[in-house]
C-alpha cells in the first residue's frame, strides 16, 4: 500500500513561470506548493517586475530566481539550464502566462490582426508547448505539468475575443501533451479558474460585472481565490491523482455548470 507523507509534496521540485504580483493565479500556486512541501523555483518578466515578485520569492525560500520573457531568444533555455545545474530534475511544471496586444484584445475577433493573433497564440499557448519539451527530459520519474485556461476557451464569453480561441488552443495542447508524455509518467492538465482579480484580467471590458455575474451564478454563491487554484494544483500535483492526465479542471465554485 502507497503511504502518504503529511506534505505531499515534500521533496518535490517546481517551477513557477507567471508572478506579476501578490494577485497573480502563479502565486497561488507558487504558496500552495511551498506550503505543501515542495521546493519552488520562480521566473519574473522584466527589471520592471522583478521588485514585485523577488519579496514573493523570499518569502517561500525560492532557491531561483529567474528572468524570463518567453518572447526573448535564448531566456526560456537559459531557465532550464539553471534547473538543470541546480536541481538536476524537476517535478510540477506552472505555465501562467498569457498575452495579447490591447488593440486586439479589446477589439472583436473580426478585427484582430494576423500579427496580433500570432503573438497572442506564441505567448500564451505555443510556448507552453515549448517549456513542456524542456522540462519532459528534467521529469525522469514523472511528473505534472499545468497550464493556465478559462471558460471562455469552450463557451463564448463577451469581451474575452482573441483569447477564447487562443486559450481552445491551449487546452486542446494540454490533451495531446498529456498523450505524448503519458508513456514518461508525465501528467498534463489545464487549469480553469473563475475569473479572478488579476492584472491580466484587468485589460478586459466590463470585467467587474463579469465578476458579479459569476458569483451570482456558481451554485458555491461565490468567487474564488488564487489559493483555491493553487491548492487545487498541489492536490493534482500528488500522488492522490496519479491517475488523472489530460483534463481541463474547473476551479470555479460551479459556475460552468449552469445555462
Amino acid at each position: 500500500m502507497t503511504e502518504f507523507p503529511n506534505q505531499p509534496l515534500a521533496g518535490r521540485k517546481a517551477l513557477v513561470v507567471g508572478i506579476a504580483n501578490d494577485s497573480s493565479i502563479a502565486w497561488g500556486c507558487a504558496k500552495a506548493f511551498h506550503e505543501l512541501g515542495a521546493e519552488v523555483a520562480v521566473t519574473y518578466l522584466s527589471e520592471k517586475a522583478k521588485p514585485h515578485v523577488a519579496p514573493l520569492a523570499e518569502a517561500i525560500a525560492a532557491p531561483l530566481l529567474l528572468p524570463l520573457d518567453v518572447t526573448h531568444p535564448g531566456e526560456l533555455e537559459a531557465v532550464f539550464e539553471r534547473i538543470t545545474r541546480h536541481w538536476g530534475r524537476l517535478d510540477i511544471l506552472v505555465h501562467s502566462i498569457a498575452y495579447a496586444p490591447k488593440a486586439d484584445l479589446q477589439g472583436g475577433l473580426l478585427d484582430c490582426s494576423a500579427e496580433g493573433f500570432g503573438v497572442a497564440m506564441d505567448v500564451s499557448c505555443h510556448s507552453f508547448i515549448r517549456m513542456a519539451k524542456l522540462a519532459a527530459p528534467l521529469m525522469s520519474d514523472g511528473g505534472t505539468m499545468f497550464a493556465m485556461s478559462y471558460h471562455g476557451a469552450n463557451k463564448v464569453v463577451p469581451n474575452y475575443n482573441v483569447m477564447g480561441p487562443v486559450k481552445a488552443a491551449l487546452e486542446a495542447s494540454c490533451r495531446y501533451l498529456a498523450y505524448e508524455l503519458g508513456p514518461q509518467g508525465i501528467r498534463v492538465h489545464a487549469i480553469s479558474p473563475g475569473p479572478l482579480k488579476t492584472r491580466a484580467a484587468s485589460g478586459l471590458k466590463d470585467f467587474e460585472a463579469l465578476l458579479n455575474e459569476t458569483a451570482a451564478r456558481a451554485p458555491l454563491g461565490e468567487l474564488v481565490d488564487i489559493m483555491d487554484v493553487g491548492l487545487a494544483c498541489g492536490y493534482m500535483a500528488t500522488p492522490y491523482a496519479r491517475r488523472l492526465s489530460g483534463n481541463t479542471v474547473y476551479i470555479d465554485g460551479g459556475a460552468n455548470i449552469m445555462a
